[in-house]
């Protein structure tokens, strides 16, 4: 059945001049068939960058949305429409205008984990790389983070501005099992442990490095450890394996998300099929939330 599928979403794909992107949180049978996988704002430069006319991004609503902001003219395919992120979901936009006016002199960086419509009440977008840099351009001594409180404390560790941060948080992540984290500790004493800065900060005190996807991706490859244990989505451990079939990968925290899980393979077919659902959003939004990823990239090139 799953081969039969993986052909007919093959020949379909081609038919419909389409691009598949696969978030590292996928299911492994979503990654294999994937065209790319990365995080979230790598697919979505993908995305902008490719010839293909349709975008199936099988991740949740944000980065599908996030897609469709870099590549308007293309036709954004979210194959399970229910695929959201608590995290996201924890900011709204009359929230943020009610904090900005309490700070009337900070400029605000959101992290591309948040909706459109709030990046579009933004100064500037970043990720879990390059947070840091992002805040530290930024025109002002005052910063408002969002929509994540444990990365936004990460990042004022190694800030001397003014950071107020947003109390959200990646359920997932917030409640990552530390006592696991130890378990897998002794049981592979050679490894290192990598976290995602998500996570809380009595993690990033057992890790030997705290890093977003793309960052646990490259140290690996630049580490003489052979064994990891991996602080993040159990997703990503699959990931990881495929790119160094030499090492060895155990996830470590119990840390699952069940809205990366929602898209199979049944779904894509069907989405390709019916070329729906697609993600839409009000063009005057969409410009604005453009101007503040642009304006990261202005920054961090």
């Amino acid at each position: 059945m799953k081969n039969k599928l993986v052909s007919e979403i093959l020949s379909l794909k081609n038919e419909k001049d389409a691009v598949i992107l696969a978030h590292s949180y996928q299911p492994p049978e979503i990654q294999d068939i994937a065209d790319h996988v990365g995080d979230s704002l790598q697919l979505s430069r993908t995305a902008a960058s490719t010839e293909s006319e349709v975008i199936v991004f099988c991740g949740v609503k944000f980065m599908a949305e996030t897609a469709h902001i870099l590549s308007p003219d293309k036709t954004v395919l979210l194959p399970e429409p229910d695929a959201g992120c608590p995290l996201a979901d924890c900011i709204e936009v009359p929230a943020l205008l009610s904090m900005q006016e309490l700070y009337p002199d900070a400029l605000t960086v959101l992290y591309v984990n948040s909706p459109a419509d709030v990046k579009a009440e933004s100064y500037a977008c970043c990720t879990s790389a390059n947070a840091l840099e992002v805040i530290e351009n930024a025109p002002s001594d005052e910063i408002i983070f969002a929509p994540d409180r444990n990365l936004g404390t990460f990042v004022s560790r190694k800030s001397d501005k003014t950071i107020h941060i947003w109390n959200g948080a990646c359920r997932s992540h917030a409640v990552a099992d530390l006592p696991d984290m130890k378990c897998r500790m002794e049981e592979w004493p050679d490894a290192e442990l990598l976290v995602h800065p998500e996570t809380p900060p009595e993690a990033w005190e057992l890790a030997h490095a705290v890093l977003g996807t793309g960052g646990m991706i490259k140290h690996v490859g630049e580490s003489s450890a052979k064994r990891f244990i991996i602080g993040t989505e159990e997703g990503m451990v699959y990931r990881l394996r495929t790119l160094y079939p030499g090492r060895e990968f155990i996830a470590g925290g119990n840390i699952y998300c069940y809205n990366m899980k929602m898209i199979t393979l049944q779904k894509i077919l069907d989405s390709l099929r019916k070329l729906e659902p697609v993600i839409e959003l009000d063009p005057r939004i969409r410009e604005r939330a453009y101007a503040a990823v642009a304006r990261m990239t202005e920054i961090t090139g």
